[in-house]
């Protein structure tokens, strides 16, 4: 394989996260940086010793771009897609792609048509302890109604910036609320489910001052499958959680890992036994820059760990989550 030249679009902390991975990645490199910021760029690349930098249009327009990561707010993510797209770039791009599900469905258009990998980046889909608890839903061991708990929160620091500006789309539901959605969609997928049947139903949450949703929980259902999901910006959640089947429990110690490293164990209570199934673990901003590697190589436009059909089934559930909270 030939190695990817990455471009990050959008020096802040997470692309920070991104650009200090990349050199433990097996196919990717970290070459340009772009912002609305010129010496922001500048100075990021300088940090993170890429080669070159600029603004978002000169740096889509090089030919020494393979793909891009775009780590903006949620509401530049489509624009800056599609440019990359066009300009004939992969693209790995932060969560949530869009505020609605409407607007994710001409970006894929767009990569379909180019023929290049596009990847949302919900890191932790990436790794061996997503396909193992794949593999462990999908055994006949859980065979049955399975229920699904899970939930992501923390209490901001400061109530302003994007998180608490609907303008920006704002609030737990679209910042961390897609990572109990993505598990639920994922758990679901491999346990057979129908993605296209998954409804929000029972949600409810806090609006705050600023407009805002702080605090959110909701059921997510389909026939045989439900998941009880929670979210904050407000205060914090357990990151913990359960898979429940007919005859068999996995607890999920950690549902989703940290920036650093993927999630390492869950136990599985089965016939009376704990069994404690523990895994590699790996950097997954550095697997989910080779997942987008392995695309662009094999002529793929989707990643397995994060295939288009759960981008869609999450925007469409987020989407869903939000609404209810306005009745």
């Amino acid at each position: 394989m030939t190695t990817t030249r990455w471009a990050i679009l959008g020096p802040g902390e997470i692309g920070g996260w991104f650009a200090r991975a990349l050199p433990g990645s097996a196919h990717g490199v970290l070459h340009a940086v772009g912002s609305t910021n010129p010496e922001r760029a500048a100075a990021f690349a300088a940090e993170h010793g890429a080669a070159v930098s600029g603004t978002y249009a000169e740096i889509l327009a090089r030919d020494d771009v393979d793909a891009v990561y775009i780590a903006t707010v949620n509401t530049a993510h489509a624009e800056l897609a599609l440019a990359a797209l066009d300009a004939g770039k992969a693209v790995l791009c932060e969560k949530p792609v869009t505020p609605t599900a409407a607007e994710l469905e001409p970006i894929l258009a767009r990569a379909a048509a180019a023929g290049l990998p596009f990847v949302e980046a919900y890191k932790h889909r990436f790794g061996p302890f997503a396909r193992s608890l794949d593999a462990a839903v999908a055994d006949p061991q859980l065979v049955g109604p399975l229920h699904v708990v899970a939930s992501f929160g923390f209490a901001a620091v400061q109530r302003s910036g994007r998180l608490f500006d609907p303008a920006l789309a704002g609030g737990a539901i679209l910042d961390v609320g897609g990572y109990p959605v993505a598990l639920a969609v994922g758990l679901a997928a491999a346990a057979g489910v129908d993605l296209a049947d998954l409804s929000v139903t029972d949600a409810t949450g806090t609006i705050g001052d600023t407009g805002v949703d702080e605090q959110a929980r909701a059921t997510i259902t389909a026939a045989g499958f439900s998941a009880d999901v929670a979210c904050a910006i407000a205060a914090e959640l357990p990151r913990s959680g359960s898979v429940t089947g007919a005859n068999a429990t996995l607890e999920l110690t950690d549902s989703f890992g940290s920036r650093e490293s993927s999630a390492a164990s869950f136990i599985l209570h089965a016939d009376g036994r704990d069994v404690d199934i523990e895994l590699p673990t790996v950097d997954p901003f550095a697997a989910e820059a080779d997942a987008v590697s392995l695309a662009l190589a094999q002529g793929r436009t989707e990643a397995p760990e994060v295939p288009w059909a759960h981008s869609r089934a999450v925007a469409r559930l987020l989407e869903q989550w939000r609404a209810a909270l306005d009745g």
